[in-house]
C-alpha cells in the first residue's frame, strides 16, 4: 500500500473497455452457459461491474478515531494498519510534543491507494484524553466534535442547492485503547465508553499486549467483556444491528474476542529468512501479524477487509439518524435552536436501531 499525493485522483483513469461498444447486450462473462442461443440471459449481473467501476472512479472514505491516554502506541498501531505514515506524531516537526492542558481535536487526512483502490483516509487524534490528575468530563471535546460532524454533514444535507456528493467528515470508527494493566477497566474507560457507544461505532483494544502473559491476557479480556455488559455498553459489532443468521455467526465470533489484544511496530526484523513487522525482545521476536503472539490481524480484519463498509453503513443509518432526527424535531419546535451537544435519547436511539434501516433524507 502507498500513499498518493494530493492530486492523484487525477491519474486514475475508468475503464473505457465497454464504453465504445455498440448498445446490443452483453456476451457472458468468461466461464459463464449461455450459448450464443440462448435468449434467457438478460445481463442483470452486469451491474456489479457497473458499480465497482463507479466506486473506482469516486474512490473511498474512512474517517478514524483514536482515543487514548499518551505512551499506549496509539500512532504506532494506526501506522501499522495500513502500512504507511498516517499518524499524527509521523507528520508534526518536532520529535516531541508537550501534553497539552485540555483534550485538543486533530485529524490528518492522507490519499492511500491500492492496486488501483484510492482511499481517503482521516485520523482523528485525541491528545491529553487521560493524561491528568483530574479527567472529570474529558469526554465532552469528543462528543462535541462528533456531534459537530454531524451537524456539518446536516446542513450540507438540507441546503436547496447541495452538493451532489456531500463530504463525508464523520467519524466512522472510534479505537479506544485500554491500558495494559490485566485487571479491570477504569471509571475513565467505563464513563467514556458508555457516553460515546450511543454516537459512535467504538472497536476496544488492549494496548501493548505484550507486556501480558498469556494467562493475564485471557483473564483481563474476559474481565472487559463482562464489565462492558454490566454497564450495558455496546460496542462494534452490535448484536441488534446483525441482519441475517450470517452475520450473527460472523460477529459472534469477533464479539468473543473482543477487546483486541493488540501490538503494533513500523520495525521490520529478519524472522526465520522473512521479512517480519515485530517488536524485538530479549526472549524473540514478537511478531505483529502472527496470531499466536497477538490478535493484530483479527483487527485489521475487521476494520478494513471484512467490515470497513458496514461500520460506515451503521454510521450512517443508525448514529448519524438519531441525531439528525433529533435536530429536525428541534429545529422544528424552536426554529431558531442551536446544535445540541448533548447525548441523543437513549430511547429514541433504540426506535430507529429498531428500524435498521435509513429513513429519508428528503426535506
Amino acid at each position: 500500500m502507498k500513499k498518493s499525493p494530493a492530486n492523484s485522483g487525477s491519474e486514475v483513469k475508468p475503464s473505457h473497455s465497454n464504453m465504445s461498444t455498440p448498445p446490443h447486450p452483453q456476451p457472458p462473462a468468461k466461464g459463464a452457459s449461455h450459448g450464443a442461443g440462448d435468449f434467457s440471459y438478460v445481463g442483470i449481473d452486469a451491474i456489479l461491474e457497473q458499480m465497482r467501476r463507479k466506486a473506482m472512479k469516486q474512490g473511498f472514505e474512512l474517517n478514524i478515531m483514536i482515543v487514548g491516554q499518551s505512551g499506549l502506541g496509539k500512532s504506532t498501531l494506526m501506522n501499522t494498519l495500513f502500512k504507511s505514515k498516517v499518524s499524527r506524531k509521523s507528520v508534526v516537526s518536532t520529535p516531541e510534543e508537550r501534553i497539552p492542558k485540555t483534550i485538543e481535536i486533530k485529524s490528518i487526512s492522507h490519499d492511500i491507494e491500492e492496486k488501483g483502490v484510492r482511499m481517503k483516509l482521516t485520523v482523528i487524534d485525541t491528545p491529553g484524553f487521560g493524561d491528568h490528575i483530574n479527567n472529570e468530563n474529558c469526554w465532552q471535546p469528543i462528543m462535541k466534535f462528533i456531534n459537530d460532524q454531524y451537524e456539518q454533514y446536516l446542513q450540507e444535507e438540507i441546503n436547496i442547492n447541495r452538493k451532489k456528493r456531500i463530504p463525508d467528515s464523520r467519524v466512522h470508527c472510534c479505537m479506544y485503547f485500554i491500558p495494559p494493566t490485566g485487571h479491570c477497566l477504569r471509571p475513565l474507560d467505563v464513563e467514556f465508553m458508555s457516553r460515546l457507544s450511543k454516537v459512535v461505532n467504538i472497536v476496544p483494544v488492549i494496548a501493548k499486549a505484550d507486556t501480558l502473559t498469556l494467562e493475564e491476557r485471557d483473564f483481563f479480556k474476559q474481565t472487559i467483556r463482562e464489565a462492558l455488559r454490566a454497564n450495558g455498553i455496546d460496542v462494534y459489532p452490535q448484536e441488534e444491528f446483525d441482519e441475517d443468521a450470517d452475520d450473527r455467526m460472523i460477529n459472534d465470533k469477533i464479539r468473543e474476542m473482543i477487546p483486541f489484544a493488540v501490538v503494533g511496530s513500523d520495525q521490520e526484523y529478519q524472522v526465520n529468512g522473512k521479512r517480519l513487522l515485530g517488536r524485538k525482545t530479549k526472549w524473540g521476536t514478537i511478531e505483529v501479524e502472527n496470531i499466536a503472539h497477538c490478535e493484530f490481524a483479527y483487527l485489521r480484519d475487521l476494520l478494513i477487509r471484512t467490515h470497513m463498509q458496514n461500520i460506515k453503513d451503521i454510521t450512517s443509518s443508525i448514529h448519524y439518524e438519531v441525531y439528525r432526527v433529533r435536530r429536525l424535531n428541534e429545529t422544528n419546535a424552536q426554529p431558531n435552536g442551536q446544535p445540541p451537544n448533548t447525548l441523543a435519547n437513549p430511547q429514541q436511539a433504540n426506535g430507529v436501531a429498531a428500524q435498521h434501516q435509513v429513513l429519508t433524507h428528503e426535506m
